[in-house]
């Protein structure tokens, strides 16, 4: 494991033309009530593991659940599908619409996805009326196709990568006047993935009324950085400048801890990591001026850490996958990295268990 501190925090990044702009620090409106009413959204558990925590020699471990979230298996059911509600929400307040069963009648949304984002997309799009098409790249599994077509997505494959997948999105929402729905935002692309980000603000909303006691650490898995910045961002909201956040990625693809390093938004190429959800190469603009301004530490784990995290969280009742994992992934290989992380025998640290196992 290799950790960085951010030399950007409590300033941020300057605003450089390269970044996308937006704001997910509001508070979560009507809309959030909307979504939860219409989708029977339920509150996720907080699990809290002494046994585990005395094992890791830390004085409590909380693990926000996500595996069962609207039954789509991770956090991802509060990001694409609470954007499409809020759409929804718009063309009702106005007027335009009165049922949410068709508020978005002939409306496509279109996305690429690898995992969990398609499934969300899919899922909102069939609850509210709307069409929906995800791109996947040749290389993913014809078992998470099917689950797509089974929530009424019409699935395409293209490129052999993810990045190929998501140009062709793009190309296609252009020609086709569809609402591409991306879970990352970069220059000129900015509001779908804020809105993204802004439903998983609904797991910092919940943990602020579940947990007995602030944390001192919050571990943060990463992607392209949606979910570690909405949890940041929740983080501070309720706790303060007490509590210490560090984000954490796969060693093979560390965007966010290079472009931290780098004082803006890099590439950071590298081979194919196990983490497949957070196998991203290039962070989301507006996650990294979050991150900037919030997070306190950035980390990586190597895929071998992460799958022995995996194995030891399945023998503790936990199963999971090596991207579901990473942010405890951090904890439990934290031992020679205890003085960076300020991780004492009193520390309370919270994680995110962000997904389910592959086969269910």
């Amino acid at each position: 494991m290799k950790t960085i501190k951010n030399e950007w925090l409590g300033t941020g990044l300057e605003d450089r033309p390269e970044f996308a702009s937006g704001d997910i620090s509001q508070s979560l409106g009507p809309q959030s009530g909307f979504f939860a009413e219409v989708t029977g959204l339920q509150t996720s558990p907080l699990l809290n593991r002494p046994e585990l925590a005395d094992e890791l020699g830390i004085g409590a471990l909380f693990i926000k659940d996500e595996r069962e979230r609207l039954g789509l298996g991770s956090f991802k059911a509060l990001g694409a599908a609470y954007a499409i509600a809020k759409q929804a929400f718009a063309r009702i307040r106005s007027g335009k619409a009165t049922d949410p069963a068709t508020a978005l009648k002939g409306v496509t949304f279109v996305c690429a996805s690898a995992g969990n984002h398609g499934l969300s997309l899919a899922e909102g799009a069939r609850i509210f009326g709307a069409n929906a098409v995800v791109f996947v790249a040749q290389s993913v599994p014809e078992a998470f196709a099917a689950r797509l077509k089974d929530k009424g997505a019409r699935v395409v494959r293209a490129g052999e990568i993810y990045e190929e997948s998501m140009a062709e999105a793009e190309r296609h929402a252009s020609e086709n006047g569809w609402h591409l729905l991306s879970d990352s935002t970069w220059t000129g692309m900015t509001q779908p993935g804020r809105d993204v980000m802004e439903g998983y603000l609904k797991m910092g909303e919940e943990i602020a009324r579940q947990i007995p006691e602030p944390p001192t650490h919050v571990f943060l898995q990463a992607g392209v950085g949606g979910l570690a910045a909405a949890c940041a961002s929740s983080a501070r909201t309720s706790w303060g400048e007490g509590v210490t956040i560090v984000v954490v990625e796969p060693e093979a693809a560390p965007a966010l801890l290079a472009s931290i390093s780098a004082g803006k938004p890099v590439l950071a190429p590298g081979p194919v990591s196990n983490m497949g959800r957070l196998d991203c190469k290039e962070p989301s603009h507006l996650a990294l001026r979050y991150l900037a301004l919030e997070a306190n530490l950035f980390a990586t784990v190597t895929d071998a850490e992460a799958v022995e995290t995996v194995a030891w969280l399945d023998g503790n009742g936990l199963k999971t996958t090596p991207s579901g994992a990473a942010g405890l992934c951090a904890v439990h290989h934290a031992r020679g990295h205890v003085e960076e992380l300020g991780l004492t025998p009193n520390s309370r640290v919270l994680c995110y268990l962000s997904e389910g196992p592959e086969d269910g």
